[in-house]
């Protein structure tokens, strides 16, 4: 059992261009240990894990489904309008 003082909430940008991309995240981020929850928001391009887990192990994870990810800030709120 995770401890809560251990937990962690890990925010990275990555793209999420397809369904496809999407898929691969999500399976990617069910294999890491010690995760409580995972959120993928397609509006913002952001990827959300909570528990006892660091950006690097999360971006590593996502580096081997091909995912390059990026630390999420206040900044990358912002959609682009085409």
């Amino acid at each position: 059992m995770t401890n809560i003082l251990d937990q962690q909430i890990v925010e990275l940008k990555v793209n999420l261009h397809c369904d496809e991309c999407i898929r691969k995240i999500l399976k990617a981020i069910k294999k890491i240990e010690d995760i409580e929850t995972y959120d993928v928001d397609t509006q913002f391009n952001k990827v959300t894990v909570t528990g006892n887990v660091t950006e690097e192990q999360v971006i590593r994870v996502l580096q081997k489904v091909r995912k390059t990810a990026v630390k999420w800030d206040q900044g990358n709120q912002t959609l682009s309008v085409t």
